[in-house]
């Protein structure tokens, strides 16, 4: 089977309940930019992080792929194979989110992105993420989407941020706290 199928030619693609839009719809922006967001996260989990850390990683992805169906499908299409994001998968991150916290300093300052390879590689991901949640609102100022795929995405991005925190503190890394003044 060819991996190219030449149909995407004239800058249209297909949504995955039919139907074709130009590859500059919003629709296709912010389906993309959840792809750019688990590939991101891929390059992550390439750093070697913790063995915990990477399977919460691998847990997100798999959330990706149901994310970026659900948001490639008008939520009127009648595409009853797709798995949209529903409130199981917000609350999972907001119970890892916690458990992290509980294991963390106090934040008291702002810190810089970095530390371990993979930390800093999550916080990359972390602004992939605040960019697929605006690209979801714009979306959503144009047509119904699904609201916990909005949702899904803010919790994330603070998801990203403790894990990234915590990837560091695993490996004995000192946040580097930003200071008003140099």
């Amino acid at each position: 089977m060819k991996i190219y199928t030449k149909t995407g030619d004239k800058g249209t693609t297909s949504l995955f309940s039919g139907g074709r839009v130009s590859k500059t719809h919003p629709r296709v922006a912010a389906y993309g930019t959840v792809d750019e967001l688990n590939a991101v996260i891929g390059v992550a989990r390439a750093h070697r992080p913790t063995t915990q850390t990477d399977a919460w990683l691998h847990g997100v992805q798999h959330q990706l792929f149901h994310l970026g169906a659900d948001l490639a499908t008008p939520l009127d299409a009648k595409a009853k194979w797709v798995v949209r994001i529903d409130t199981t998968a917000i609350t999972g991150l907001e119970e890892v989110i916690d458990t992290m916290t509980a294991a963390l300093p106090p934040l008291t300052n702002f810190i810089l992105p970095g530390g371990t390879p993979a930390a800093a590689q999550l916080h990359v991901a972390r602004t992939v993420c605040r960019r697929a949640e605006r690209l979801v609102v714009a979306l959503g100022e144009d047509e119904p989407i699904n609201e916990n795929a909005l949702i899904y995405l803010n919790r994330l991005s603070d998801f990203l941020f403790t894990l990234s925190r915590w990837e560091n503190m695993q490996a004995g890394e000192p946040e580097d706290k930003w200071a008003l003044r140099d």
